[in-house]
């Protein structure tokens, strides 16, 4: 079977987008196509949200490329994208709706005769379509959220840990997440997934960009700056004047979560700017973890340094793709 697809996972801040992109434009370069072959399908859990783009990081701009040819002339290109603005901030989206979107998205893509790209930070996304997870959509359970109310979320995180069937803990950064997810842990624990549609293989060449930590935490903290200059906490009051509950932003956690506390009087400025810039370096560090749990798991990751430039690091994953189809 050969590759599939070629998917780019790794920590926040390292430049997966970016890499993504310039991917998909050398793959139309090799092709000598003037246009795209390759599309992008984001696996990121809050960038399937409109409105909510800078605090996500949607980096749109990323997908349009300039082209250079030898006679000095220069072309736009533009990288098609899919799963990103596709529910409306406030609504539900689970790994089980990523799933179901992701086959469609996929099979649309291969059914245009292009080459699907996966990119993204959400590991339990990612290893859901890598892994084939045979999933079903998980019912409210009001009892169980009634039992946990008042738990805080130390204890359901250790809760959540006490699972066989290990449940992404990267996003888990609230009580209602934690609650969530143990929710979904108790369910199939008590049902099973035998009745859930098997899910297709996908043969994936999976590459995982490093980045050294205290490159990251500097990309970070300069990032957060940037966000907040270009207008982050207005974005937030937006949603709250369209009537997204501080109830649900808050749940969407890291920027969204320590912005709505500061709009709704429950912290300073100051505050929230520290508390979100440790959340979002202990975000990073959670993402690493469970992208080795991925390898633990099964899951073969080959590491890119991504110090270095997204054009470079392109190059490096086409030409092991190329070298890795020649033998199957």
């Amino acid at each position: 079977m050969k590759t599939s697809i070629i998917t780019i996972l790794g920590p926040t801040a390292c430049g997966k987008t970016a890499v993504a992109a310039q991917l998909a434009a050398r793959m139309s370069i090799a092709s000598d196509t003037s246009n795209s072959i390759a599309e992008i399908i984001s696996a990121d859990s809050r960038q399937v949200f409109r409105g909510m783009d800078i605090g996500t990081g949607k980096d749109l701009e990323d997908y349009d490329i300039t082209l250079s040819h030898d006679n000095n002339d220069a072309r736009r290109l533009h990288i098609p994208y899919h799963l990103i603005d596709i529910a409306n901030a406030g609504e539900k989206y689970s790994v089980f709706h990523f799933q179901r979107d992701f086959i469609q998205a996929f099979r649309q893509i291969q059914q245009r005769g292009h080459f699907p790209i996966l990119c993204g930070g959400t590991g339990l996304y990612i290893e859901s379509i890598l892994r084939g997870y045979n999933l079903v959509e998980v019912p409210v359970n009001q009892q169980l959220r009634e039992q946990l109310k008042n738990s805080n979320l130390h204890e359901l995180t250790k809760l959540l840990s006490t699972y066989k069937r290990l449940h992404n803990t990267t996003d888990v950064d609230t009580t209602r997440r934690a609650i969530r997810a143990i929710e979904i842990e108790e369910y199939y624990k008590t049902n099973g997934v035998e009745k859930a549609e098997p899910f297709p293989e996908v043969k994936s060449l999976t590459i995982g960009l490093d980045i050294p930590r205290e490159l990251r935490r500097e990309r970070i903290s300069s990032r957060l700056k940037r966000r907040l200059k270009a207008g982050m906490i207005e974005e937030v009051r937006q949603l709250l004047d369209n009537g997204v509950s501080a109830e649900s932003l808050i749940s969407y956690g890291l920027e969204y979560r320590f912005v709505t506390l500061y709009l709704t009087g429950q912290t300073s400025y100051d505050e929230m700017v520290s508390q979100l810039e440790t959340a979002i370096h202990q975000f990073a560090k959670r993402q690493m973890t469970y992208f080795r749990g991925m390898e633990r798991r099964g899951v073969k990751i080959t590491w890119i340094d991504a110090t270095q430039s997204p054009e470079s690091v392109a190059s490096q994953i086409l030409g092991l793709y190329t070298s890795i189809n020649k033998i199957e």
